[in-house]
């Protein structure tokens, strides 16, 4: 039973680590990363869909991102979706493909780019800790039936603990790899 409830608590805190990385792998450090696109959907034949699914997108140099769209008939929509999206990048549309020029960040927007990343990390942190609280409430519901004794209880809340220091370390260590990715010129 607690076994049960340290596994599903970890495989919540790993799924958040992967949400932290995904949405840290959208914002833009400078570098032209094909990820930064992900959020963006473009209103196509009527849906909603996401321009990677419209397009191949690659990076041919550090600055720049190459959208090849399968339909050219794309092309428009495409380029309006990334004016409207929260980028700040203006597309270049020659009639065959879009190429997106990252341009380099001033210090101001490498600060700004910085503290989003520390608010996304403590967002995961606080996501952390509400598992280990979920964790912990059902571990005193089981003492508390008098399923497990006092000695098991405190036991499992130590290693709801260790398990929720670990992550939080985690969470640290994507931060200031993302920090260093944002800073570095």
């Amino acid at each position: 039973m607690i076994k049960e409830i340290i596994q599903k608590s970890e495989e919540k805190m790993d799924k958040t680590i992967s949400i932290l990385k995904k949405e840290l792998a959208t914002m833009k450090a400078g570098k032209a990363n094909p990820t930064m696109l992900d959020r963006i959907s473009v209103e196509y034949y009527g849906s909603e869909t996401p321009i990677n699914q419209l397009a191949g997108i690659s990076s041919p140099e550090p600055r720049v991102l190459l959208i090849q769209p399968w339909d050219k008939a794309s092309l428009k929509s495409i380029e309006k979706a990334i004016l409207q999206s929260d980028l700040g990048i203006n597309p270049s549309n020659d009639g065959n493909v879009i190429r997106l020029i990252v341009p380099e960040l001033t210090e101001e927007t490498r600060k700004q780019i910085v503290k989003k990343v520390k608010k996304s990390g403590e967002d995961g942190k606080v996501a952390i800790r509400s598992i280990r609280r979920d964790a912990n409430d059902k571990i005193k519901n089981l003492k508390k039936e008098n399923e497990i004794t006092e000695d098991e209880a405190q036991s499992a809340e130590e290693s709801m603990q260790k398990l929720t220091d670990k992550f939080i370390k985690k969470i640290d260590e994507v931060v200031i790899e993302k920090e260093k990715e944002v800073m570095s010129v």
